[in-house]
Formats: structure tokens, sequence, C-alpha cells
């Protein structure tokens, strides 16, 4: 990964934290459910943003030089990566 999206990554993935705090407080205090629930919405929003940050990268630095490759066996290992990954989340 770059150098420049892995500091986007890690800012992110702080303000994630502060807000998985924030969540945590809201409960400790007994917030509105509604509240918690729009909150923990954010937070999911942040990670798919997140994700897709990542995959992205994925794509543009490790997936293309794979591809790019003469190895047969790279080009599938990475396709089969990305397959694994997406079955999961079905």
């Amino acid at each position: 990964m770059r150098s420049e999206h892995q500091q986007d990554l890690i800012n992110r993935l702080k303000t994630i934290e502060g807000h998985v705090r924030g969540v945590q407080r809201m409960v400790d205090s007994h917030a509105y459910c509604i509240d918690l629930l729009k909150q923990t919405q954010a937070i999911q929003q942040s990670l798919a943003k997140l994700d897709s940050i990542i995959l992205a990268e994925h794509l543009r630095t490790c997936v293309t030089t794979a591809i790019r490759s003469d190895e047969i066996s790279e080009r599938e290992r990475v396709v089969n990566e990305l397959l694994q990954v997406f079955e999961k989340l079905h």
C-alpha cells in the first residue's frame, strides 16, 4: 500500500475508533435507542468507505501487477482472493 493511502486509512480508523468510543459512552449513559442506531449506522458507513478505499488501492496495485504477470497461477490467485472476499459478503 502506498504511504499516502496508508495515512488516510490510519486517520479514518482513528475517526471510527473515536466514534465507537462515543457510542460506548452513549450506551453507558442509557442514550435513546434510535440515537444509538443512527450512530452505529454512521460507523458502518465509515467502515464501508474504508473497505472501498482498501479495495480500490488493492485493484490499482496488487491486482494490476498480478494480471500483467506472465504467471498464470499469480493471476488466478488474486482473482480467487477477490472472489473469496465477495462471497463472504453474501
